[in-house]
């Protein structure tokens, strides 16, 4: 079993796929440690040579995945929110950042929806 930073990759996948596993590996990073490090994108994760394994671990190393991209990640998040900027608000708000509308369509950041508080019911009986 290929164990790279920290994640046990697929074996039955080939190896530009099984890397996508560990966070921070997209498809072109994936190729790109492919290639740069000799081994074919269509080999199968169970088929490596501990060398080839080797090889993509010291590539890997070189990029930041994992946990300290998480950490880092929350960081920036936390830098926006504490300095107040528009985005660190509607990050503690829970509401879309990137200027989505939210009168419809917003249900992935505002949860499932809240049921409708009557306006005009005595006090106690809402």
């Amino acid at each position: 079993m290929a164990r790279i930073a920290g994640i046990n990759i697929p074996m039955n996948k080939h190896i530009v796929i099984g890397l996508t596993h560990i966070f921070g590996i997209g498809r072109q990073t994936a190729r790109d440690a492919c290639e740069v490090t000799g081994v074919a994108p269509t080999t199968k994760t169970k088929d490596l040579t501990e060398a080839e394994v080797a090889a993509l671990r010291s590539f890997i190393a070189r990029v930041t995945v994992e946990g300290d991209l998480r950490r880092e990640t929350a960081m920036n998040i936390k830098r926006l929110m504490d300095m107040g900027s528009y985005r660190g608000i509607r990050h503690r708000k829970g509401l879309p950042m990137r200027g989505q509308r939210t009168r419809t369509n917003a249900r992935t950041r505002k949860g499932p929806r809240k049921s409708a508080v009557k306006l005009n019911a005595p006090p106690g009986k809402a």
